[in-house]
């Protein structure tokens, strides 16, 4: 039954298991046989979790037997990654300093999408405490590999996420987003990875860059993205930033149209370089938002400059705060290129200097508030490139950056919070997907949601599926 389940949405999905069309028993079945068989090729899992799995598909099962109402997420099997709690599962962050770390309670994330029935497979793969944008790989883990060509990168950091979607294990995966680990591996692999509105998701425990993380959705669909965020959204006492407000109709914004819609383009941002190909593929996409009705105005320079330094002072000061015994006792078990960039960060800059790096945050987000009034959305390519070579952290052409800063598009919005996304908007020559990112104004999730729909009506991609000849 696995090729009959492996790549159908999870809305599919719910829809068969709650008229009995197919067991949610079944579906998990063929779900973790599919991952069986990619997973010694892909390796997108730390952790799995066939017999939790299992269990709560049979509920699933009994609850329909029994008239009860359908969950959101009813028999739809996800993954969550490796940054986020499941209760009595390890939660590595991709390190061996924490390897043996067990979890004593669900996220609130978590603790959601099971009740809304999903059933999960287990914890997917990530770069060390979410750290690198490329390579998709760390040292507890080894090289999560992109199912579209598997001498490729997925990205990072929600390696195993975006993989186990991609590779039709799950229809939607949990990841996070502190600097654009959903959208850029969404990107690399041909999917939907979207960051609510900061505060949206609550984030408990509170992570290592608590200013900076969300929860986000990957997934093959606009309407599988929306319907995940839907059941993940909503206000948690445990999260301070917690946006205290009813949750918009994310579904629903899918299909709105964007007819007047206003757009800002910005290829560059005003600092970035990216590849030909890719502004040739982005440039494109646009065009189609156009005729569906959008109004679209180029922009050059969206920030006056690259905000690089204040998110590095931020995520990289936090993670190093965290792992500070590590980097002085026991280095040799991080990664290199991460305990570099960690160490520079810590012990570089004084507490004088993070705080003017950190109001500098607040003057960024205020300039981009105004930069947004006249606009519904901002709209750029999501990363640089459309490729770069599994394990490696930065792409050759983009030596002078470092293990973040190379991506250039999606950090500055984790700094001012607004709701972002990547869609796929085309392929390039040699067969892999490029990424279109969507901004929208504070709590506009909605917005995103009509052009990432229209762009997907535009230009269809869920029917396209990588090759697995090379899997096996």
């Amino acid at each position: 039954m696995a090729t009959d389940f492996a790549y159908m949405t999870a809305l599919e999905i719910r829809h068969l298991v709650s008229s009995r069309q197919a067991s949610a028993v079944e579906v998990v079945s063929a779900a973790l046989d599919r991952l069986d068989s990619v997973e010694p090729t892909l390796n997108a899992f730390v952790t799995r979790t066939p017999e939790p799995a299992l269990q709560a598909a049979r509920k699933a099962d009994a609850d329909m037997s029994k008239g009860a109402v359908a969950g959101p997420l009813l028999g739809v099997p996800i993954s969550v990654k490796d940054l986020i709690d499941v209760a009595d599962v390890r939660t590595t962050f991709g390190s061996r300093v924490m390897a043996g770390n067990v979890a004593g309670a669900d996220a609130p994330s978590v603790s959601r999408v099971r009740a809304a029935g999903a059933c999960i497979l287990g914890k997917t793969t990530t770069t060390e405490f979410g750290c690198k944008a490329g390579g998709g790989d760390s040292p507890l883990t080894g090289i999560t590999r992109n199912p579209w060509h598997t001498g490729r990168s997925t990205g990072g950091s929600s390696a195993g996420a975006a993989a186990s979607v991609a590779a039709g294990v799950t229809p939607v995966a949990l990841g996070t987003d502190g600097g654009g680990s959903c959208r850029i591996p969404a990107a690399l692999c041909g999917l939907v990875g979207i960051k609510a509105q900061y505060g949206r998701v609550p984030v408990f425990p509170a992570s290592a860059t608590p200013s900076l993380g969300h929860v986000g959705a990957i997934a093959r669909t606009v309407r599988d993205a929306a319907h995940l965020l839907q059941v993940l959204s909503g206000f948690d006492a445990r999260d301070p930033a917690s946006v205290a407000q009813p949750v918009p109709d994310f579904v629903g914004a899918c299909g709105r149209g964007v007819a007047d819609l206003r757009v800002a383009w910005s290829p560059t941002l005003g600092y970035a370089r990216l590849n030909d190909e890719v502004r040739q593929l982005t440039t494109s996409a646009i065009g189609r938002l156009e005729d569906a009705g959008c109004h679209i105005e180029t922009v050059e320079c969206v920030f006056g400059e690259d905000p690089i330094e204040l998110w590095n002072a931020e995520f990289y000061g936090g993670v190093g705060a965290k792992l500070k015994s590590a980097l002085d006792n026991t280095p040799e078990l991080l990664d290199p290129a991460v305990a570099a960039v960690l160490g520079d960060v810590l012990y570089s800059q004084t507490v004088e200097e993070y705080f003017l790096k950190h109001f500098k945050r607040f003057d960024l987000r205020e300039r981009f508030r105004t930069f947004l009034e006249p606009y519904d959305v901002l709209i750029t390519p999501t990363l640089p490139v459309a490729e770069l070579a599994a394990g490696v952290n930065v792409p050759p052409d983009l030596a002078d950056r470092n293990i973040v800063s190379w991506v250039y598009y999606t950090y500055p919005f984790n700094l001012t919070g607004n709701p972002a996304g990547s869609v796929p908007c085309g392929f390039t020559r040699s067969g892999m997907p490029v990424g279109l990112q969507i901004v929208a104004k504070t709590l506009r999730e909605v917005d995103l949601f009509a052009v990432a729909g229209a762009l997907e009506a535009a230009l269809p991609w869920a029917h396209l599926t990588p090759s697995e000849e090379a899997w096996q």
